[in-house]
C-alpha cells in the first residue's frame, strides 16, 4: 500500500511518461552506473544530488570541488617554483571556499 507521498510520486511518474519526458533518456537501455561509493551515504541525499546535477543546479560546493581537483592536478605537473606558489595559493583559497560552502549546506539541512 502506498502512502500519500508514494501516490504523488506515482502520479508524477505516470504524467512524465504520458508527456514523453522519460523517452530517450541518457543511458537508456544500458546497465546502471556503479555507485558503490554512495553505499554509506544517505540515499535520499545522493538521489537529490543526482537530480540537481541533471537539472544543472548543483550546490556551489560541487563546482568548487571540480575547480579544486583541477588545481591540484595542475600543481602536480608544475615545475616552476613561482607557478607552484601561485597554484598553491589558488588551492588554499578554493579549499577555504569549498569548506565554507559545504558547512553552509550541511547547516541548512539540519
Amino acid at each position: 500500500m502506498l502512502g500519500s507521498f508514494g501516490k504523488l510520486v506515482e502520479r508524477q511518474i505516470k504524467k512524465a511518461q504520458a508527456e514523453g519526458q522519460l523517452d530517450r533518456l541518457e543511458g537508456e537501455g544500458q546497465p546502471l552506473p556503479d555507485r558503490s561509493s554512495e553505499a554509506q551515504t544517505d540515499p535520499a541525499l545522493a538521489a537529490g544530488h543526482r537530480i540537481m546535477a541533471q537539472a544543472g543546479v548543483l550546490p556551489e560546493e560541487f563546482n568548487i570541488k571540480k575547480k579544486l581537483d583541477a588545481a591540484r592536478k595542475t600543481y602536480a605537473s608544475q615545475t616552476d617554483p613561482e607557478e607552484r606558489k601561485a597554484t598553491m595559493a589558488q588551492i588554499a583559497e578554493l579549499e577555504m571556499r569549498y569548506n565554507m560552502a559545504r558547512d553552509a549546506r550541511r547547516a541548512f539541512f539540519r
